[in-house]
């Protein structure tokens, strides 16, 4: 296992970049702690691909550092960085049984038969897969053909890190809360860091300790899934964080505060900054119907079993709550409070509020 740094690394796949918008990743800067669990996370083509190949060694970063205990790997070929990787699809011998498939990254390094034989049955007991050992692969199903492959990242001891890239996109729904529960579990046991890289939301949160939020290469915001969810430090990580995402409101900033649609609306803190497009950001969880407020008309009620979602027009501005209870009937006039610790104001897309002490 290894601590990982990144440092001042920046990606081009032109040959002669002339600004930010030639870069596949633009600078990021990040220190991922031995032992831990990260995630990726953001949506298709913002470099998170990119950044795993570059930490894999598939591909040379234009610019920066690649750090695996202040040890400097840049230039270093994979198979000189210990690393072991869990691919979208499946990466394992079809004619093969369960157990030589385990055993098969070991075998290739040299290790005694008897090292390989106490591993194998430690992973397999780890995965639950003892009964298929010698099975072959061929007749497994998908999911468990995927524990295999991840039992195959797993069986050596002597990996820097173990990198997901997306290993439960072919997995039908229903198993695939079983693959993240045995994942959690599996990373509890060997302490082996482990970067998940993924557009799902939920596969990022369920599983890791720390996420890193990217877009459009860059990096938005690191942080727990509590503090991803609570307290959002980009525009694009209310919205992209959340079912459904954070209602993000256009504002204007007056010496008298902040307005909405006319109307004063209170904020968790001061407000810091000045200039550029300002706007409100509060989640459907901390909008609530109530007796006073900003008056809307409901357009749509969407019931989801524990709960509804409400959207109700603000003027000509959209705003969806999460509401719980007696329900109103489309075209309802309703009035629409904020919850003002979680009410705040962003900048350009940036967190623009500081805490009220």
């Amino acid at each position: 296992m290894a601590k990982i740094t990144l440092s001042n690394l920046r990606h081009s796949y032109m040959p002669n970049p002339s600004g930010p918008q030639d870069y596949a990743l633009k600078e990021i800067d990040l220190d991922w702690q031995d032992g831990g669990a990260y995630a990726l996370l953001g949506p298709s083509g913002c470099g998170k691909s990119t950044l795993l190949n570059i930490i894999s060694g598939l591909l040379v970063p234009s610019e920066g550092r690649i750090l695996f205990d202040d040890r400097d790997v840049t230039d270093l070929p994979p198979d000189q960085r210990n690393i072991a990787q869990v691919f979208q699809f499946p990466v394992i011998y079809d004619t093969m049984t369960v157990r030589d498939n385990l055993a098969f990254p070991l075998r290739n390094r040299g290790v005694d038969e008897a090292r390989i034989a106490a591993r194998v049955a430690e992973i397999a007991q780890m995965l639950e897969v003892e009964e298929m050992l010698d099975i072959r692969a061929s007749h497994l199903l998908p999911d468990n053909k995927q524990k295999i492959s991840m039992g195959r990242g797993l069986v050596r001891d002597d990996v820097n890190v173990v990198m997901f890239d997306e290993p439960l996109t072919v997995i039908d729904p229903h198993l695939k809360w079983k693959l993240r529960s045995k994942l959690k579990e599996l990373h509890q046991r060997v302490r082996a860091t482990m970067i998940y890289v993924t557009h799902d939301q939920t596969e990022a949160l369920t599983f890791a300790d720390q996420v890193v939020v990217m877009q459009d290469g860059e990096v938005v915001q690191i942080g727990t899934p509590v503090e991803l969810f609570e307290r959002p430090q980009h525009t694009f990580v209310g919205h992209f964080i959340g079912s459904p995402g954070m209602n993000v409101l256009p504002a204007e900033v007056t010496d008298g505060g902040v307005r909405f649609q006319g109307r004063q609306v209170a904020l968790e803190g001061a407000v810091t900054g000045q200039g550029g497009t300002t706007q409100i950001g509060v989640r459907p969880e901390f909008v609530s119907l109530a007796d006073a407020g900003l008056p809307a008309r409901v357009r749509n009620v969407s019931d989801v079993g524990r709960h509804a979602v409400v959207e109700a027009m603000v003027g000509d501005t959209p705003v969806k709550a999460i509401v719980e209870g007696a329900l109103p009937e489309q075209g309802a006039e309703v009035h629409l409070a904020f919850r003002p610790s979680h009410t705040r104001l962003y900048r350009d897309g940036w967190l623009s509020t500081e805490v009220a002490q």
